[in-house]
Protein backbone atom coordinates (compact mmCIF):
# COMPACT_ATOMS: atom_id res chain seq x y z
CA UNK A 1 0.00 0.00 0.00
CA UNK A 2 1.15 3.66 -0.69
CA UNK A 3 1.94 6.01 2.11
CA UNK A 4 0.96 9.30 2.20
CA UNK A 5 3.97 10.63 0.87
CA UNK A 6 4.19 8.53 -2.06
CA UNK A 7 0.68 9.65 -2.79
CA UNK A 8 1.43 13.32 -2.74
CA UNK A 9 5.03 12.65 -5.05
CA UNK A 10 2.91 11.27 -7.35
CA UNK A 11 0.09 13.98 -7.45
CA UNK A 12 2.88 16.69 -8.07
CA UNK A 13 3.95 14.76 -10.77
CA UNK A 14 0.80 14.60 -12.21
CA UNK A 15 -0.35 18.19 -12.00
CA UNK A 16 3.24 18.92 -13.40
CA UNK A 17 2.10 17.45 -16.48
CA UNK A 18 -1.42 18.48 -16.99
CA UNK A 19 -3.21 21.91 -17.69
CA UNK A 20 -3.66 22.71 -13.70
CA UNK A 21 0.92 22.85 -13.25
CA UNK A 22 0.93 26.44 -12.26
CA UNK A 23 -1.95 26.13 -9.79
CA UNK A 24 -1.14 25.83 -5.98
CA UNK A 25 -1.57 22.52 -4.92
CA UNK A 26 -3.17 21.72 -1.49
CA UNK A 27 -2.75 18.80 0.10
CA UNK A 28 -4.51 16.97 2.87
CA UNK A 29 -2.97 16.98 6.53
CA UNK A 30 -3.61 15.29 9.48
CA UNK A 31 -3.40 12.36 11.58
CA UNK A 32 -2.09 9.24 10.39
CA UNK A 33 -4.54 6.48 10.92
CA UNK A 34 -7.58 8.53 12.23
CA UNK A 35 -11.04 7.64 13.81
CA UNK A 36 -12.23 10.38 10.97
CA UNK A 37 -11.38 12.02 7.70
CA UNK A 38 -13.48 15.32 6.54
CA UNK A 39 -13.49 15.74 2.81
CA UNK A 40 -14.28 18.84 1.41
CA UNK A 41 -15.18 20.12 -2.22
CA UNK A 42 -11.71 22.09 -3.02
CA UNK A 43 -9.42 24.62 -1.71
CA UNK A 44 -10.35 28.07 -1.80
CA UNK A 45 -8.34 31.29 -1.57
CA UNK A 46 -7.17 31.34 2.39
CA UNK A 47 -5.98 27.34 1.58
CA UNK A 48 -4.61 28.74 -1.66
CA UNK A 49 -2.29 31.02 -0.08
CA UNK A 50 -1.57 29.05 3.14
CA UNK A 51 -0.90 25.87 1.11
CA UNK A 52 -3.43 23.91 4.05
CA UNK A 53 -6.90 22.60 3.77
CA UNK A 54 -9.64 23.86 6.11
CA UNK A 55 -7.88 27.61 7.01
CA UNK A 56 -10.13 30.88 7.41
CA UNK A 57 -13.41 31.09 7.53
CA UNK A 58 -13.78 26.96 6.51
CA UNK A 59 -11.22 26.69 9.46
CA UNK A 60 -13.49 28.36 11.66
CA UNK A 61 -16.17 26.19 10.44
CA UNK A 62 -14.28 23.39 11.19
CA UNK A 63 -13.09 24.36 14.66
CA UNK A 64 -16.86 24.82 15.55
CA UNK A 65 -17.69 21.65 14.16
CA UNK A 66 -14.83 19.75 15.95
CA UNK A 67 -15.70 21.50 19.33
CA UNK A 68 -19.52 19.87 18.47
CA UNK A 69 -18.33 16.29 17.82
CA UNK A 70 -15.42 16.79 20.88
CA UNK A 71 -12.25 15.95 18.62
CA UNK A 72 -8.92 17.83 17.93
CA UNK A 73 -8.08 18.75 14.00
CA UNK A 74 -4.62 17.14 14.92
CA UNK A 75 -6.76 14.29 15.82
CA UNK A 76 -8.19 14.26 12.02
CA UNK A 77 -7.47 13.85 8.99
CA UNK A 78 -8.97 16.59 6.18
CA UNK A 79 -8.90 16.96 2.73
CA UNK A 80 -10.56 17.79 -0.28
CA UNK A 81 -11.79 16.19 -3.62
CA UNK A 82 -9.69 18.44 -5.83
CA UNK A 83 -6.19 19.55 -4.63
CA UNK A 84 -6.75 22.90 -6.60
CA UNK A 85 -8.58 26.36 -6.20
CA UNK A 86 -11.18 26.32 -9.04
CA UNK A 87 -10.93 30.12 -10.16
CA UNK A 88 -13.17 32.03 -12.55
CA UNK A 89 -12.62 35.57 -13.41
CA UNK A 90 -15.47 37.86 -11.90
CA UNK A 91 -16.95 40.18 -14.32
CA UNK A 92 -16.82 42.89 -11.86
CA UNK A 93 -13.27 43.19 -10.61
CA UNK A 94 -11.68 40.68 -12.98
CA UNK A 95 -9.98 38.97 -10.02
CA UNK A 96 -10.33 35.08 -9.80
CA UNK A 97 -12.84 34.06 -7.30
CA UNK A 98 -13.99 30.25 -6.45
CA UNK A 99 -16.17 28.06 -8.85
CA UNK A 100 -17.56 25.07 -8.30
CA UNK A 101 -14.86 21.75 -9.65
CA UNK A 102 -15.54 20.93 -13.05
CA UNK A 103 -16.14 17.41 -13.84
CA UNK A 104 -12.61 16.74 -15.31
CA UNK A 105 -11.16 18.16 -12.59
CA UNK A 106 -12.90 16.01 -9.99
CA UNK A 107 -12.05 13.22 -12.57
CA UNK A 108 -8.41 14.47 -12.15
CA UNK A 109 -7.94 14.13 -8.76
CA UNK A 110 -10.42 11.43 -7.56
CA UNK A 111 -7.63 8.24 -8.07
CA UNK A 112 -5.64 10.53 -5.92
CA UNK A 113 -8.29 10.65 -3.38
CA UNK A 114 -9.06 7.36 -3.21
CA UNK A 115 -5.81 5.98 -2.46
CA UNK A 116 -5.85 8.78 -0.07
CA UNK A 117 -8.43 7.08 1.70
CA UNK A 118 -6.59 3.77 1.43
CA UNK A 119 -3.44 5.15 2.87
CA UNK A 120 -5.23 7.22 6.31
CA UNK A 121 -7.40 4.09 6.76
CA UNK A 122 -10.28 6.36 8.61
CA UNK A 123 -13.17 4.37 10.33
CA UNK A 124 -15.02 7.06 9.36
CA UNK A 125 -15.39 9.43 6.67
CA UNK A 126 -17.37 12.73 6.53
CA UNK A 127 -17.91 14.68 3.52
CA UNK A 128 -19.13 17.95 2.98
CA UNK A 129 -21.38 18.75 0.45
CA UNK A 130 -22.20 17.19 -2.80
CA UNK A 131 -18.73 16.90 -4.36
CA UNK A 132 -17.61 14.45 -1.98
CA UNK A 133 -20.62 12.61 -1.32
CA UNK A 134 -20.45 11.32 -4.78
CA UNK A 135 -16.49 11.16 -4.86
CA UNK A 136 -16.90 8.52 -2.12
CA UNK A 137 -19.97 6.43 -2.76
CA UNK A 138 -19.18 6.57 -6.62
CA UNK A 139 -23.08 7.35 -6.94
CA UNK A 140 -23.02 10.55 -9.60
CA UNK A 141 -26.79 10.91 -8.03
CA UNK A 142 -26.46 10.79 -4.74
CA UNK A 143 -27.43 14.13 -3.31
CA UNK A 144 -26.81 14.93 0.40
CA UNK A 145 -30.27 15.52 0.83
CA UNK A 146 -30.72 11.58 0.61
CA UNK A 147 -27.53 10.87 2.71
CA UNK A 148 -27.56 13.63 5.29
CA UNK A 149 -27.28 12.49 9.20
CA UNK A 150 -27.71 9.04 8.76
CA UNK A 151 -24.00 7.02 9.11
CA UNK A 152 -24.52 4.69 6.01
CA UNK A 153 -21.82 1.58 5.89
CA UNK A 154 -19.57 1.60 2.57
CA UNK A 155 -18.46 -1.46 0.72
CA UNK A 156 -14.63 -1.16 2.47
CA UNK A 157 -15.99 -1.26 5.72
CA UNK A 158 -15.67 2.21 6.33
CA UNK A 159 -18.92 4.47 7.30
CA UNK A 160 -19.62 7.31 5.79
CA UNK A 161 -21.21 10.21 7.36
CA UNK A 162 -22.49 13.11 5.16
CA UNK A 163 -23.07 16.23 6.04
CA UNK A 164 -24.06 19.81 4.14
CA UNK A 165 -21.21 21.89 3.09
CA UNK A 166 -20.66 24.67 6.02
CA UNK A 167 -20.86 27.34 3.13
CA UNK A 168 -24.78 25.64 2.11
CA UNK A 169 -25.74 26.98 5.50
CA UNK A 170 -24.26 30.45 5.40
CA UNK A 171 -26.35 31.17 2.27
CA UNK A 172 -29.42 28.82 3.73
CA UNK A 173 -30.16 30.04 7.04
CA UNK A 174 -32.77 27.45 7.16
CA UNK A 175 -30.51 24.38 6.93
CA UNK A 176 -28.61 25.89 10.15
CA UNK A 177 -30.70 23.75 12.56
CA UNK A 178 -30.56 20.63 10.56
CA UNK A 179 -26.36 21.12 10.18
CA UNK A 180 -26.79 21.40 13.81
CA UNK A 181 -28.73 18.11 14.07
CA UNK A 182 -27.05 16.20 11.77
CA UNK A 183 -23.28 17.44 13.86
CA UNK A 184 -25.39 15.79 17.22
CA UNK A 185 -25.72 12.79 15.53
CA UNK A 186 -22.50 12.35 14.72
CA UNK A 187 -21.19 12.63 18.06
CA UNK A 188 -23.74 10.16 19.28
CA UNK A 189 -22.39 7.98 16.72
CA UNK A 190 -18.58 8.28 17.57
CA UNK A 191 -19.42 8.06 20.98
CA UNK A 192 -21.37 4.63 20.15
CA UNK A 193 -18.45 3.17 18.17
CA UNK A 194 -16.07 4.59 20.90
CA UNK A 195 -14.05 6.84 19.17
CA UNK A 196 -14.44 9.90 20.77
Amino acid sequence: MKNIQDIQKNLLAAVQASPYSEKTIVFGEGAEQPALMMIGEAPGGDEEKQGRPFVGKAGKNLSAFLEVVGLKREEIYISNVVKLRPTKESPKTGKAVNRPPSAEEIAFFLPFLQEEIKAIAPKVIVTLGNVPLKAVTGEKKAVIGDYHGTPVALPDGRTLFALYHPAAVIYNRALQAVYDEDLLKLKGFLQKEGLV
